[in-house]
């Protein structure tokens, strides 16, 4: 169940082919119950100055599928000019657009996983795009510090 759930969660943040766990994610764990969490991960969003898009349930498929899970969360997220730049800018990054962040209960432990955005660095046409990919790793995890 483990394997499926970390297997769902690469598909759903979309990552490209990962050379290690540790470039191409960022996992942190809290001590935090689900709910306390995903309000802490929501403010923290808001506070960094983002816009939350959408947060879409990824358990209720699962459940229907047979399998059983915890609460299981992808929250969507961006500054919309900063994405619409980007997109102009570098139209191959829109796959990775907006920002994603998955959240999922295990036993006692909430986890929160995304994508390493300067992975993605290779893929920006511009100076200014690559320094945005890197300003957005470097929010996401504050943000993470934040949950905690």
């Amino acid at each position: 169940m483990k394997q499926l759930l970390i297997s769902l969660m690469l598909v759903v943040i979309s990552t490209m082919t990962i050379a290690s766990e540790s470039d191409g994610l960022i996992l942190h764990r809290s001590t935090q119950t689900f709910p306390e969490a995903m309000l802490a991960l929501q403010t923290s969003i808001a506070e960094h100055g983002y816009k939350l898009s959408r947060v879409q349930r990824v358990d209720i498929g699962l459940t229907k599928s047979g399998y059983k899970t915890d609460k299981y969360r992808v929250v969507f997220f961006g500054k919309p000019s900063e994405i619409r730049a980007v997109k102009q800018s570098s139209p191959q990054l829109i796959p990775y657009l907006p920002i994603k962040i998955v959240i999922f209960s295990e036993n006692n432990e909430t986890l929160l996983v995304a994508s390493n955005m300067t992975q993605f660095s290779a893929l920006a046409t511009r100076e200014d795009t690559r320094d945005l990919l890197e300003r957005w790793n470097n929010d996401i995890q504050s943000i993470f510090d934040d949950v905690q």
